[in-house]
């Protein structure tokens, strides 16, 4: 029998971990459902090494395009398993395909589609999930399945805006690397070689370069082995709660960078909330999905504590407010939509509100990167040249004196 690690909700909201010893992972959901924990996350753990095999995840676009279609059917009034089993046949996504009949089978033992789909982590995130569950109740399935795709779509242009706005920095950033490390390695040991021959007195700048270029030239694996050290943990930070945490916290707190981050988790908590809410699921349990999608360790901790004081009975803007964590404009969108029971549409309005302050922080973050880095490797170009440059004339001068 194998051991399956899971994460779930308790009735209450609250995210529980553990272990879970069954045949099969669908064994293992159907036993976390009957202890009254909704799965969120159920991985296999192998024996010895305790290694998670987690299935390969399914790209959302390919989770869209599946909505949009499986909405069309339904609006059709076609039986949602005859709609899937088409889905299946035409889709060429293998990992979907996979998925849609798992999907089938699990309808054809009874179960609910959002039942089914919580199964499928890899595929279907918690929000999905959450406000699949709320349609089914409501029977407005084909509308709800629109409203993911659309909102997937969106997450997915401002994930391509991000990416794009980040390569060209990214490109300038590499070579000016490179250029540093070629001038290092290869072209100054050469002039180091050449000024030692001619006994030559040098300058102070060629002497600070030429001892730099010694250094990185003998003591390469030194520095090779602190980045790999300074990867390695940065990545083990990553994987424990309390390290992510620290890393998010410190990225929150660098200039420019805080922002932008700051603008795309507002965006994105706001667009889940204002989704789920738009379709009927509660509040408390929109929030636990939303600080399960925040992909800030800070910003999760910070809707976790504001979903618990919320059941207390404390409401959404006065917690909201206490954290610190959202600005002004946040506040008094969260406190007008909770006082005039239009929260949904003050969500969509601070979502849209900070997806254009997203669009102006890129702008704005790749209008300061790329001069910076130009302005580097100018520095660096200029001192390499101006240290060679006037070792050439102390050497000719030195000669011409002699």
């Amino acid at each position: 029998m194998a051991k399956f690690s899971y994460t779930a909700l308790d009735e209450l909201g609250e995210k529980v971990h553990g272990v879970e010893a069954a045949p099969t992972v669908r064994e293992a959901r159907l036993a976390l459902a009957e202890q009254g924990l909704r799965p969120i996350k159920v991985v296999e753990k192998t024996s010895i090494l305790q290694f998670e095999l987690t299935p390969k995840r399914v790209p959302r676009e390919e989770i869209m395009h599946f909505s949009r279609q499986l909405a069309v059917f339904v609006r059709a009034g076609i039986p949602i398993m005859e709609a899937l089993q088409v889905i299946a046949e035409e889709t060429s996504e293998k990992h979907l395909q996979k998925v849609i009949i798992d999907l089938i089978e699990e309808l054809y033992h009874g179960e609910t589609f959002a039942k089914a789909a919580s199964m499928h982590p890899e595929a279907f995130p918690n929000y999905y999930v959450g406000i699949l569950q709320s349609a089914e109740l409501t029977g407005n399935l084909d509308e709800v399945l629109n409203q993911l795709a659309d909102y997937i779509a969106r997450d997915l242009d401002a994930r391509k805006k991000l990416t794009a706005a980040m390569i060209y920095p990214g490109i300038v950033f590499t070579m000016a690397i490179l250029v540093v490390v070629v001038l290092a390695a290869f072209v100054l040991p050469r002039f180091t070689t050449f000024f030692t021959s001619l006994h030559a007195k040098l300058p102070l700048p060629t002497r600070m370069l030429l001892t730099a270029s010694g250094a990185i030239s003998t003591y390469w694996y030194i520095l090779l082995g602190g980045f790999i050290a300074i990867v390695v943990g940065i990545i083990s930070m990553r994987r424990s709660e309390r390290g992510r945490a620290q890393l998010d916290h410190l990225l929150l707190r660098t200039p420019v960078i805080g922002g932008l981050i700051q603008a795309a988790v507002i965006e994105r908590t706001c667009r889940v909330l204002a989704t789920m809410i738009d379709t009927g699921v509660p509040l408390p349990e929109a929030m636990t999905v939303a600080a399960d999608c925040a992909s800030n360790a800070v910003y999760r901790q910070g809707l976790e504590d504001i979903r618990d004081q919320m059941m207390e009975g404390q409401g959404l803007a006065a917690p909201l407010a206490r954290t610190g964590l959202f600005p002004g404009a946040a506040h008094q969108m969260f406190r007008v939509g909770e006082e005039t029971g239009t929260l949904n549409l003050q969500l969509e309005t601070a979502a849209e509100y900070y997806k254009r302050e997203l669009d102006i922080k890129v702008q704005h973050f790749t209008s300061l990167f790329e001069p910076a880095i130009i302005i580097f490797v100018g520095v660096v170009v200029g001192f390499v040249a101006v240290a060679l440059v006037s070792a050439m004339y102390g050497v000719y001068n030195q000669v011409n004196n002699t």
